[in-house]
């Protein structure tokens, strides 16, 4: 008995992006891997389904003649297709477990656990909201998207591509390399050698692996409080002793520091989240700390790039004579989040076994993304695209200063030089995790700071505003709405 695919299965979203041949294939696709159709089963004919979805007959039939070029669809005779017998992807029959099998019981099965982080709260769907203070964020008005097009493209050129499409095995793209060693590191006050460059998939790769070679169970770490909690929960899996030491004004005090310590981990250009930044003389006090009690500094460089209230800086590792400084980079907070890549710079030897752990985790970084940043960046699109935020965050930074004194919040933390967030102080009582979730009605996002200090169990007043990704016309009315939010909540 013939069996037919009904036309009802097939949609055609004019909103998505997507061209129309690509949906008919993927709804087709779909239902074929799910099992929803079986092989055999007879498809509209092209002139049925095109009225029934009004689009073009042509489109349905060369979607279907897609479709059997990829083996999902044979051709039945000239004009009817129906689905093939043994389509990609629907493996053989009996390799499915029978459906009275017990289920695994992973909660037995694994032998740790890797939910100890609170993360930062960033709904996906956060560019909805009109007053979207977050950080971290990128404006898609600031970054040119035809100079990186033209990159990738130039990155699929035939010697580049089959360069990329080769194993790199633990190597790395030796433009980006040779770039940062040449140009980025150099701003820093950093001189480093290509032996001393390893490319990670963003600077949390990077703290990973770091805390994996020189922490253990014996060892003693320090890091900040408050902290970004990637990093005070990667401390705590590496199953250190992990000591916290409150950073003020000038980021972390050298004199707060035990003993005992196995390495220090901390963000001296723009502590994150306070924005703090670290004097020339501290930095030197906590180098010559390091020689004396024999521990290793990881300095995460966060956020420099963002300098336009005064030159940042030089990096901590710019002082560093003997080796001690690991320095960690990275590029998602100067291009985009998404693109997740970074680097490590330490001494060569240190950096062999980074990338010896680094081939076991992801052999490298994907290709292609490597060669198209080092065309972005070697072709001089990164700078204008930095000037552009520069001068853009300059302007927020000042709107959103005044608007917030106007209305009475107290701003905590602020970088010397820039940056792109501020840290805030609400009054005595106010939890600002219920302050996150109450200001979602009123279309404004802010961060809780309570992640951020992973000892504190207590309901947390501290906050951060970013504004990244808010647009100048909307900074004062989002403050607004944020001082009134406030009040409701400390009145209710």
């Amino acid at each position: 008995m013939r069996t037919n695919v009904s036309e009802t299965i097939f949609f055609i979203d004019r909103e998505s992006g997507l061209g129309l041949q690509a949906q008919l294939r993927e709804t087709l696709v779909s239902a074929v891997l799910a099992g929803r159709v079986q092989p055999g089963a007879h498809l509209p004919s092209t002139r049925k389904l095109a009225d029934y979805l009004n689009i073009s007959r042509i489109t349905v039939t060369l979607a279907y003649q897609e479709l059997v070029s990829q083996g999902y669809v044979e051709a039945a005779d000239r004009s009817s297709y129906r689905i093939a017998g043994n389509p990609p992807g629907r493996g053989v029959e009996g390799d499915r477990p029978s459906a009275g099998s017990a289920p695994v019981d992973w909660t037995g099965k694994m032998k740790m656990r890797f939910e100890v982080v609170r993360q930062v709260s960033k709904p996906l769907d956060w560019r909805r909201y009109p007053y979207p203070f977050l950080y971290g964020q990128m404006d898609p008005t600031l970054f040119d998207l035809n100079a990186w097009r033209d990159c990738a493209r130039r990155a699929l050129a035939r010697e580049d591509f089959i360069l990329m499409a080769s194993d790199f095995a633990a190597a790395d793209d030796v433009r980006l390399v040779n770039y940062i060693c040449s140009r980025t590191l150099p701003r820093r006050g950093i001189h480093a050698n290509p032996d001393e460059v390893l490319i990670t998939v963003g600077a949390q790769n990077a703290l990973w692996m770091v805390t994996r070679l020189i922490l253990d169970r014996g060892s003693s770490a320090v890091c900040e409080n408050p902290c970004h909690p990637d990093i005070s929960a990667s401390l705590l899996l590496s199953g250190a002793k992990v000591t916290t030491v409150d950073v003020d004004g000038e980021g972390l005090p050298p004199d707060g520091l035990p003993d005992d310590t196995d390495a220090v981990f901390v963000t001296p250009s723009h502590h994150s989240p306070t924005g703090a930044t670290m004097p020339i003389d501290r930095r030197t006090r906590l180098l010559q700390a390091a020689a004396e009690k024999d521990f290793v500094i990881v300095e995460d460089d966060y956020e420099f790039e963002i300098s336009y209230l005064a030159p940042p800086s030089p990096a901590l590792k710019a002082f560093d004579s003997t080796g001690r400084v690991l320095y960690i980079g990275s590029f998602s907070k100067s291009l985009f989040p998404g693109l997740r890549l970074g680097y490590l710079v330490a001494p060569a030897p240190f950096i062999r076994e980074a990338r010896a752990l680094r081939s076991l985790m992801l052999r490298h970084p994907p290709g292609h993304l490597q060669r198209t940043a080092a065309y972005f960046l070697a072709f001089g699109h990164y700078d204008a695209v930095l000037h552009r935020m520069r001068t853009e965050y300059h302007k927020r930074h000042v709107l959103m200063a005044d608007a917030l004194e106007r209305e009475g919040l107290t701003v905590v933390g602020s970088s010397a030089f820039g940056g792109t967030s501020f840290w805030m102080e609400g009054p005595n009582g106010l939890d600002a995790d219920r302050l996150v979730t109450a200001l979602r009605q009123d279309g404004v996002l802010v961060e809780s700071g309570s992640p951020f200090f992973p000892r504190n169990d207590q309901p947390c007043r501290y906050f951060r505003m970013g504004y990244s990704s808010i647009p100048r016309a909307n900074i004062v009315e989002g403050v607004s709405r944020l001082r009134a939010g406030i009040e409701r909540l400390m009145a209710g």
